[in-house]
Protein backbone atom coordinates (compact mmCIF):
# COMPACT_ATOMS: atom_id res chain seq x y z
CA UNK A 1 0.00 0.00 0.00
CA UNK A 2 1.08 3.55 -0.74
CA UNK A 3 2.30 5.90 2.36
CA UNK A 4 0.06 8.26 3.23
CA UNK A 5 3.16 11.44 3.52
CA UNK A 6 0.65 13.56 5.22
CA UNK A 7 0.40 11.40 7.75
CA UNK A 8 3.80 10.35 8.52
CA UNK A 9 4.77 14.10 8.66
CA UNK A 10 2.38 14.80 11.26
CA UNK A 11 4.04 11.62 12.90
CA UNK A 12 7.33 13.00 12.82
CA UNK A 13 6.02 16.23 14.33
CA UNK A 14 4.58 14.99 17.11
CA UNK A 15 7.91 13.27 17.93
CA UNK A 16 9.70 16.20 18.04
CA UNK A 17 6.80 18.04 20.12
CA UNK A 18 7.07 14.89 22.78
CA UNK A 19 11.04 15.29 22.77
CA UNK A 20 10.42 18.93 23.43
CA UNK A 21 7.89 18.59 26.05
CA UNK A 22 10.10 15.74 27.70
CA UNK A 23 12.79 17.98 27.73
CA UNK A 24 10.74 20.87 29.40
CA UNK A 25 9.73 17.80 32.10
CA UNK A 26 13.49 17.52 32.57
CA UNK A 27 14.54 21.07 33.25
CA UNK A 28 11.23 20.93 35.36
CA UNK A 29 12.46 17.56 37.12
CA UNK A 30 15.81 19.52 37.91
CA UNK A 31 14.43 22.41 39.39
CA UNK A 32 12.28 20.13 41.63
CA UNK A 33 15.67 18.29 42.69
CA UNK A 34 17.37 21.32 43.64
CA UNK A 35 14.79 23.29 45.55
CA UNK A 36 13.68 19.90 47.05
CA UNK A 37 18.01 19.91 47.76
CA UNK A 38 17.65 22.93 49.30
CA UNK A 39 14.43 22.56 51.48
CA UNK A 40 15.93 18.90 52.73
CA UNK A 41 19.12 21.21 54.10
CA UNK A 42 16.54 23.78 55.93
CA UNK A 43 14.90 21.37 57.43
CA UNK A 44 17.90 19.41 58.81
CA UNK A 45 19.30 23.39 59.71
CA UNK A 46 15.97 23.41 61.83
CA UNK A 47 16.30 20.60 63.31
CA UNK A 48 19.87 20.65 64.10
CA UNK A 49 20.52 20.84 68.33
CA UNK A 50 21.38 24.33 68.51
CA UNK A 51 23.22 25.67 72.03
CA UNK A 52 21.48 28.41 73.78
CA UNK A 53 22.50 30.81 76.97
CA UNK A 54 25.62 29.29 77.29
CA UNK A 55 25.86 31.22 80.35
CA UNK A 56 23.13 29.30 81.84
CA UNK A 57 23.62 26.28 83.80
CA UNK A 58 20.60 24.61 82.84
CA UNK A 59 21.49 25.08 79.43
CA UNK A 60 24.67 23.58 80.01
CA UNK A 61 23.25 20.85 81.48
CA UNK A 62 21.32 20.43 78.15
CA UNK A 63 23.88 20.36 76.52
CA UNK A 64 25.90 17.94 78.20
CA UNK A 65 22.93 15.47 78.35
CA UNK A 66 22.26 15.64 74.42
CA UNK A 67 18.88 17.40 74.54
CA UNK A 68 18.12 20.56 72.19
CA UNK A 69 16.36 23.79 71.87
CA UNK A 70 13.15 24.02 69.81
CA UNK A 71 13.22 24.87 66.32
CA UNK A 72 12.82 28.07 65.77
CA UNK A 73 9.65 28.77 64.01
CA UNK A 74 11.00 30.54 61.38
CA UNK A 75 13.43 28.30 60.15
CA UNK A 76 10.48 25.60 60.18
CA UNK A 77 8.13 27.58 58.23
CA UNK A 78 11.19 28.34 55.60
CA UNK A 79 11.76 24.33 55.20
CA UNK A 80 8.14 24.11 54.53
CA UNK A 81 7.77 27.15 52.22
CA UNK A 82 10.48 25.35 50.32
CA UNK A 83 8.76 21.70 50.32
CA UNK A 84 6.11 23.49 48.81
CA UNK A 85 7.71 25.23 46.06
CA UNK A 86 9.37 22.02 45.24
CA UNK A 87 6.00 20.00 45.12
CA UNK A 88 4.84 22.77 42.92
CA UNK A 89 7.34 22.19 40.11
CA UNK A 90 7.48 17.91 40.98
CA UNK A 91 4.11 18.44 39.66
CA UNK A 92 4.20 20.68 36.88
CA UNK A 93 6.87 18.02 35.81
CA UNK A 94 5.08 15.06 36.38
CA UNK A 95 1.61 17.08 33.58
CA UNK A 96 4.70 18.03 31.43
CA UNK A 97 5.31 13.85 31.33
CA UNK A 98 1.78 13.00 30.73
CA UNK A 99 2.06 14.98 28.00
CA UNK A 100 4.77 14.24 26.46
CA UNK A 101 3.32 10.53 26.36
CA UNK A 102 0.13 11.26 24.82
CA UNK A 103 2.01 13.20 21.97
CA UNK A 104 4.50 10.07 21.92
CA UNK A 105 1.62 7.52 21.43
CA UNK A 106 -0.22 9.92 18.71
CA UNK A 107 3.37 9.46 16.70
CA UNK A 108 3.39 6.32 16.75
CA UNK A 109 -0.02 5.64 15.92
CA UNK A 110 0.12 8.06 13.32
CA UNK A 111 3.46 6.15 11.95
CA UNK A 112 1.37 3.02 11.50
CA UNK A 113 -1.59 4.64 9.77
CA UNK A 114 0.48 6.15 7.57
CA UNK A 115 2.03 2.97 6.48
CA UNK A 116 -0.87 0.56 7.21
CA UNK A 117 1.06 -1.59 9.53
CA UNK A 118 2.87 -1.91 13.07
CA UNK A 119 4.81 1.27 13.79
CA UNK A 120 7.74 -0.73 14.56
CA UNK A 121 9.38 -1.66 10.85
CA UNK A 122 13.02 -0.20 11.19
CA UNK A 123 15.52 0.64 14.17
CA UNK A 124 13.91 4.38 14.53
CA UNK A 125 10.36 3.04 15.18
CA UNK A 126 11.75 0.57 17.77
CA UNK A 127 13.78 3.02 19.39
CA UNK A 128 10.89 5.34 19.63
CA UNK A 129 8.31 2.23 20.68
CA UNK A 130 10.93 1.42 23.23
CA UNK A 131 11.31 4.77 24.87
CA UNK A 132 7.71 5.18 25.16
CA UNK A 133 7.23 1.95 26.56
CA UNK A 134 10.09 3.03 29.21
CA UNK A 135 8.12 6.53 29.98
CA UNK A 136 4.77 4.80 30.47
CA UNK A 137 5.84 1.96 32.97
CA UNK A 138 7.78 4.76 34.91
CA UNK A 139 4.94 7.00 34.87
CA UNK A 140 2.83 4.30 36.30
CA UNK A 141 5.43 3.82 38.88
CA UNK A 142 6.74 7.09 40.15
CA UNK A 143 3.08 8.01 40.18
CA UNK A 144 2.11 5.16 42.57
CA UNK A 145 4.63 5.66 45.31
CA UNK A 146 5.39 9.90 44.44
CA UNK A 147 9.04 9.53 43.99
CA UNK A 148 9.39 12.25 41.46
CA UNK A 149 12.95 12.54 42.40
CA UNK A 150 13.67 9.44 39.77
CA UNK A 151 12.28 11.58 36.96
CA UNK A 152 16.28 13.16 36.35
CA UNK A 153 17.57 9.96 36.23
CA UNK A 154 15.16 8.54 33.51
CA UNK A 155 14.23 11.47 31.20
CA UNK A 156 18.19 11.88 30.67
CA UNK A 157 18.58 8.51 29.35
CA UNK A 158 15.37 8.58 26.99
CA UNK A 159 15.76 11.82 26.07
CA UNK A 160 18.99 10.49 24.52
CA UNK A 161 17.69 7.47 22.63
CA UNK A 162 14.76 9.52 21.31
CA UNK A 163 17.44 12.46 19.90
CA UNK A 164 20.27 9.58 18.57
CA UNK A 165 16.68 7.86 17.09
CA UNK A 166 14.94 10.83 15.40
CA UNK A 167 18.81 12.04 13.82
CA UNK A 168 21.06 9.22 13.32
CA UNK A 169 18.49 6.40 12.82
CA UNK A 170 15.89 8.45 11.24
CA UNK A 171 13.52 6.63 8.56
CA UNK A 172 10.96 7.35 6.29
CA UNK A 173 8.18 5.79 6.50
CA UNK A 174 7.80 3.00 4.29
CA UNK A 175 5.85 -0.56 3.71
CA UNK A 176 7.54 -3.42 5.39
CA UNK A 177 10.05 -4.95 3.96
CA UNK A 178 9.32 -8.75 2.69
CA UNK A 179 11.16 -10.48 5.54
CA UNK A 180 8.61 -8.64 8.11
CA UNK A 181 5.19 -9.40 6.25
CA UNK A 182 3.99 -12.10 8.96
CA UNK A 183 1.67 -12.75 11.46
CA UNK A 184 4.10 -13.48 14.08
CA UNK A 185 5.47 -9.59 13.06
CA UNK A 186 3.44 -7.55 15.48
CA UNK A 187 2.91 -10.54 17.97
CA UNK A 188 6.43 -11.13 18.59
CA UNK A 189 8.05 -7.52 18.36
CA UNK A 190 4.96 -6.29 20.48
CA UNK A 191 6.21 -8.91 23.24
CA UNK A 192 9.84 -8.37 22.73
CA UNK A 193 9.48 -4.12 23.53
CA UNK A 194 7.06 -4.30 26.35
CA UNK A 195 9.66 -6.80 28.16
CA UNK A 196 12.63 -4.34 26.97
CA UNK A 197 10.68 -1.12 28.08
CA UNK A 198 9.83 -2.95 31.54
CA UNK A 199 13.80 -4.37 31.72
CA UNK A 200 15.40 -0.70 31.18
CA UNK A 201 13.46 0.73 33.65
CA UNK A 202 14.55 -2.08 36.00
CA UNK A 203 18.05 -1.32 35.10
CA UNK A 204 18.13 1.98 35.83
CA UNK A 205 16.16 1.30 39.09
CA UNK A 206 19.58 -1.10 39.81
CA UNK A 207 21.81 1.67 38.62
CA UNK A 208 20.07 4.35 40.63
CA UNK A 209 20.31 2.01 43.62
CA UNK A 210 24.18 1.62 43.45
CA UNK A 211 24.29 5.05 43.49
CA UNK A 212 22.04 6.13 46.79
CA UNK A 213 23.78 3.15 48.14
CA UNK A 214 26.93 5.20 48.67
CA UNK A 215 25.29 7.36 50.96
CA UNK A 216 22.34 6.16 52.83
CA UNK A 217 19.48 7.91 53.12
CA UNK A 218 20.38 10.68 55.69
CA UNK A 219 23.47 10.15 56.34
CA UNK A 220 24.62 12.11 52.84
CA UNK A 221 27.57 14.24 52.96
CA UNK A 222 28.06 17.72 52.62
CA UNK A 223 29.57 17.31 48.96
CA UNK A 224 27.82 17.72 45.88
CA UNK A 225 27.35 14.00 45.38
CA UNK A 226 25.79 14.29 48.40
CA UNK A 227 23.39 16.85 47.75
CA UNK A 228 22.55 14.89 44.26
CA UNK A 229 21.96 11.43 46.23
CA UNK A 230 19.62 13.51 49.17
CA UNK A 231 16.49 14.22 47.31
CA UNK A 232 16.50 10.34 46.06
CA UNK A 233 14.30 7.58 48.13
CA UNK A 234 15.74 4.97 50.24
CA UNK A 235 17.86 2.37 48.58
CA UNK A 236 15.35 0.08 49.95
CA UNK A 237 12.54 1.84 47.82
CA UNK A 238 14.87 1.58 44.60
CA UNK A 239 15.87 -2.16 44.99
CA UNK A 240 12.37 -2.90 45.35
CA UNK A 241 11.71 -1.07 42.22
CA UNK A 242 14.53 -3.11 40.50
CA UNK A 243 13.22 -6.30 41.77
CA UNK A 244 9.46 -5.98 41.04
CA UNK A 245 10.11 -4.60 37.50
CA UNK A 246 12.37 -7.59 36.41
CA UNK A 247 10.17 -9.76 37.86
CA UNK A 248 7.73 -8.70 35.03
CA UNK A 249 10.14 -8.31 32.47
CA UNK A 250 11.88 -12.15 32.41
CA UNK A 251 8.46 -13.90 30.94
CA UNK A 252 7.09 -11.23 28.93
CA UNK A 253 10.96 -10.73 27.27
CA UNK A 254 11.43 -14.48 27.21
CA UNK A 255 8.02 -15.20 25.62
CA UNK A 256 8.91 -12.70 23.01
CA UNK A 257 12.18 -14.28 22.44
CA UNK A 258 10.40 -18.15 21.85
CA UNK A 259 7.55 -16.37 19.74
CA UNK A 260 10.76 -15.35 17.39
CA UNK A 261 11.92 -18.90 17.42
CA UNK A 262 8.53 -20.48 16.49
CA UNK A 263 8.42 -17.06 13.90
CA UNK A 264 12.06 -18.76 12.47
CA UNK A 265 11.45 -21.84 12.51
CA UNK A 266 8.27 -20.59 10.30
CA UNK A 267 10.40 -18.42 8.52
CA UNK A 268 14.11 -20.12 8.17
CA UNK A 269 13.25 -23.67 8.91
CA UNK A 270 14.85 -23.98 12.15
CA UNK A 271 14.01 -22.20 15.44
CA UNK A 272 17.21 -21.51 16.62
CA UNK A 273 20.36 -20.54 14.29
CA UNK A 274 22.95 -18.93 16.72
CA UNK A 275 22.34 -15.10 15.15
CA UNK A 276 24.06 -12.27 16.77
CA UNK A 277 20.54 -10.64 17.51
CA UNK A 278 19.26 -14.48 19.17
CA UNK A 279 22.28 -14.67 21.15
CA UNK A 280 22.47 -11.37 22.52
CA UNK A 281 19.05 -11.30 23.02
CA UNK A 282 19.56 -14.39 24.89
CA UNK A 283 22.24 -13.01 27.15
CA UNK A 284 20.14 -10.47 28.32
CA UNK A 285 17.44 -12.40 29.16
CA UNK A 286 20.00 -14.59 30.88
CA UNK A 287 21.03 -12.01 32.76
CA UNK A 288 17.92 -10.64 34.23
CA UNK A 289 17.28 -14.44 35.55
CA UNK A 290 20.34 -14.38 37.28
CA UNK A 291 19.95 -11.11 38.90
CA UNK A 292 16.35 -12.09 39.90
CA UNK A 293 18.07 -15.10 40.91
CA UNK A 294 21.06 -13.63 43.17
CA UNK A 295 18.27 -10.84 44.62
CA UNK A 296 16.41 -13.76 46.09
CA UNK A 297 18.97 -15.31 47.79
CA UNK A 298 19.80 -13.93 51.15
CA UNK A 299 23.30 -14.55 51.26
CA UNK A 300 23.98 -12.69 47.97
CA UNK A 301 24.60 -9.10 48.27
CA UNK A 302 22.02 -6.36 47.43
CA UNK A 303 24.61 -4.50 45.20
CA UNK A 304 25.83 -7.65 43.43
CA UNK A 305 22.85 -8.33 42.50
CA UNK A 306 22.35 -4.87 41.09
CA UNK A 307 25.56 -4.82 39.24
CA UNK A 308 24.22 -7.95 37.41
CA UNK A 309 21.03 -5.98 36.62
CA UNK A 310 22.90 -2.85 35.68
CA UNK A 311 25.05 -5.26 33.08
CA UNK A 312 21.68 -6.86 31.73
CA UNK A 313 20.94 -3.16 30.95
CA UNK A 314 24.17 -2.35 28.90
CA UNK A 315 24.09 -6.02 27.22
CA UNK A 316 19.96 -4.90 25.81
CA UNK A 317 21.65 -1.82 24.88
CA UNK A 318 24.65 -3.02 22.87
CA UNK A 319 21.80 -5.33 21.01
CA UNK A 320 19.91 -2.57 20.34
CA UNK A 321 22.39 -0.52 18.43
CA UNK A 322 26.00 -2.39 17.66
CA UNK A 323 24.25 -5.50 16.73
CA UNK A 324 21.56 -4.03 14.45
CA UNK A 325 24.08 -1.50 13.57
CA UNK A 326 27.14 -3.09 12.94
CA UNK A 327 27.19 -6.98 12.94
CA UNK A 328 25.51 -8.80 9.53
CA UNK A 329 23.16 -11.27 10.49
CA UNK A 330 19.26 -12.65 10.00
CA UNK A 331 18.11 -9.75 11.62
CA UNK A 332 20.16 -6.82 10.06
CA UNK A 333 16.48 -5.74 8.29
CA UNK A 334 16.29 -4.41 11.72
CA UNK A 335 18.74 -1.39 11.09
CA UNK A 336 18.89 1.25 8.94
CA UNK A 337 16.74 1.26 6.17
Amino acid sequence: MPVNQSVATFSDLTFASAFVVYFLALALAIVYYVKHTAAAEATIDATRPALVGTASSASESDAESGSSATPSPAATKKAADLEAKARRFANMAQTMVFLGIVLHATSLVLRGVSASRFPFGNLYEYVSVITFGTMLVTALMVTSRAIPALWPWVLTPVLALMFFGGTKLYAESAPLVPALQSMWYPIHVSTVVTGASICMLSGLGSLVFLFRSRFPKGKEPATFLGRVARPLPAAKVLDQIAYKTAIWALPIFGLGIALGAIWAESAWGRFWGWDPKETMSLVTWLLLAAYLHARAIPSFSRVFAAWINVVCLGTMVFNLFFINMVTSGLHSYAGLN
